[in-house]
């Protein structure tokens, strides 16, 4: 029975060989037909073969008269198998239409279903159309219309699809599909679905055997848990296994309300570390505040930062925001400790410290500021600037109004100094100075008020008062007072001693008779040439403007020495002179 069904099978392809075919309408994909007045030779091992058919037809009026085989059809196809329910075959064009459950088994181990195919011998292309699904080892495909390269072994489709590899979902307009290298090249509107994260940009190309992604043109990778967790970039690789980024152009990390920019990043959304090189931006606009440097690094799950390379931070205030610069700046926000619910944030910078507002300015070589509380720490060697007023210590505390953003007090532990300039309009070398253990320095509308000091305290205040007749201060001369607590108030020009308790001495001595030597404290330190006068001053480790050079007024002391030197010199002449015989 077989061998007669083999017959039938032969002399019927036999007798419709014979007959003149009309070229397979085939899809522009599969390129132009073959010439039937010069056919091209087809090697016997390239031609498609027939393994089974129920039927063999052939019907004028179906299929321009070209031979179709029906019921379990299965061809082959240089170690391709295609089954198909019917198949019209266009043997001189080497060329074969499936129809109905089709089937393509390649020897790569993939296969395609379909609804329907065509299929080219001589180059080994095919174009599959509804319900199309690829799958292999790696992943299943999904559209309505697939064209595969046997030869190239490629695939790809621009109508809308999906890919799965049975934990990701991607979705695209368009994708071409490497076979033997497990690439895919998505392109229009792609979409990656993962458990955790969405993957969106127009052209994405994924290894699926090393799950490694890269990105051309506007990507983002989004947390499906917190929306507000994404990054972006215009090129990058992202490994999809280890949830890796690395970002190449116009990339940002958003993590916990804060945004990270640099040239080159890289980000691990399982660990939460990130880094930043070149023109790095860490901005913070629920803090109202952002640091820029060289390189940064970013810590999600402790949320926490370090800048470095020349780095400096801008608290923008409504009124009058505040620098900072330091060779290295660290931002963390912690739990607040009196409710749970809230978080505090804090700015350190370390080593050659130095912060700027326009009300005051500092520097030391670490400053630690509670933006929520408005306290800042000054350690090792602090110095702080107010108008014409100098304050220094072995630590400074300072509290600023969170609310007027106004500097409120100071304070000042360990060998604390305060020097303020008598008159901030001449050049005069006259300053008032207080000194002691402990300093709290207390502001007005941004101005020194009032100073309390404990322990050793001790004050060089220049005295004037007022004259009726020229209406004007005159200087009465110097008040050098010492006692165990100080309680001072700043009055225009003038330093005045309000209480001086516990073991107090007060003198005050005439401009004459008091000499420069006592006019100011042995470790009096002004400092003009690193004082910082304009947010920039920050951006170096000193200013290092010119020492401002003051004239010393010891015009009544000189004058008064020099009478004193005359009276001795008068009474030396009316003593005796001794003659030796």
């Amino acid at each position: 029975m077989r061998l007669i069904l083999f017959l039938i099978l032969f002399v019927s392809t036999f007798m419709f060989a014979q007959d003149q075919q009309k070229p397979a309408q085939r899809d522009p994909y599969l390129k132009a037909p073959v010439n039937n007045n010069a056919p091209k030779q087809i090697r016997p091992e390239d031609k498609i073969k027939i393994i089974h058919a129920d039927f063999v037809k052939k019907d004028p009026a179906k299929y321009d008269g070209n031979q179709y085989l029906e019921g379990n059809v299965k061809i082959e196809n240089q170690g391709s198998i295609l089954t198909a329910d019917e198949v019209v075959l266009y043997s001189e064009e080497n060329f074969a239409k499936a129809i109905g459950n089709t089937k393509l088994q390649n020897t790569d181990g993939s296969v395609i279903t379909a609804g329907e195919m065509e299929y080219d011998g001589n180059t080994q292309k095919g174009v599959a159309r509804k319900n199309v699904v690829l799958t292999d080892p790696k992943q299943t495909i999904r559209t309505d219309i697939l064209y595969y390269d046997k030869l190239s072994n490629l695939a790809y489709f621009n109508t809308g699809g999906t890919i799965s590899d049975g934990q990701n979902v991607m979705y695209t307009k368009s994708a071409t599909y490497f076979l033997d290298t497990k690439m895919i090249d998505f392109v229009g509107n792609v979409k990656i679905d993962t458990p955790d994260y969405v993957i969106e940009g127009p052209n994405i190309k994924q290894n699926q055997n090393t799950k490694v992604a890269e990105f051309f043109g506007p990507t983002t990778i989004t947390n499906r848990a917190n929306p507000k967790n994404y990054i972006y970039t215009e090129r990058g690789t992202y490994k999809m296994g280890s949830k890796e980024s690395y970002l190449n152009k116009n990339s940002r990390i958003h993590y916990n309300d804060k945004i990270l920019t640099g040239d080159d990043m890289y980000f691990n959304q399982l660990t939460g570390f990130g880094t930043a090189t070149g023109n790095v931006t860490l901005d913070d606009p629920k803090e109202k505040r952002y640091v820029k440097g060289g390189y940064g690094e970013i810590f999600q799950k402790k949320d926490s930062s370090i800048i470095t390379k020349n780095p400096y931070a801008v608290k923008i205030l409504e009124k009058d925001s505040i620098y900072f610069a330091a060779e290295k700046i660290i931002s963390y926000q912690k739990p607040d400790e009196t409710d749970a619910t809230k978080k505090k944030s804090f700015l350190r910078a370390f080593r050659k410290g130095r912060f700027y507002k326009s009300n005051a300015q500092g520097r030391a070589d670490s400053i630690a500021f509670n933006e929520t509380d408005g306290i800042m720490h000054m350690y090792t060697a602090p110095i702080l600037w107010s108008g014409e007023k100098q304050v220094t210590g072995d630590k400074i505390e300072a509290y600023f109004n969170t609310a007027t953003e106004d500097l409120d007090s100071l304070k000042v532990i360990g060998n604390a100094f305060a020097i303020s300039k008598v008159d901030s309009l001449n050049l005069k070398d006259e300053f008032n100075q207080v000194k002691g253990k402990l300093m709290t320095v207390y502001y007005e509308k941004s101005e020194v008020k009032e100073t309390k000091v404990i322990g050793n305290a001790q004050a060089i205040s220049y005295a004037d008062d007022f004259n009726e007749k020229t209406k004007e201060n005159e200087r009465i001369g110097i008040t050098l007072t010492s006692c165990g607590i100080i309680d001072a108030i700043f009055e225009s020009r003038v330093l005045q001693i309000v209480s001086c308790n516990i073991g107090a001495t007060s003198d005050t001595y005439p401009m004459s008779k008091i000499e420069p030597a006592r006019r100011k404290f042995q470790d009096f330190n002004w400092n003009t040439k690193d004082r910082i006068r304009k947010w920039q001053d920050i951006l170096v480790d000193t200013p290092g403007y010119e020492e401002i050079k003051y004239e010393a007024d010891t015009e009544l002391y000189d004058a008064a020495k020099e009478a004193v030197e005359k009276e001795k010199a008068k009474e030396e002449a009316k003593k005796p002179k001794r003659v030796r015989k």
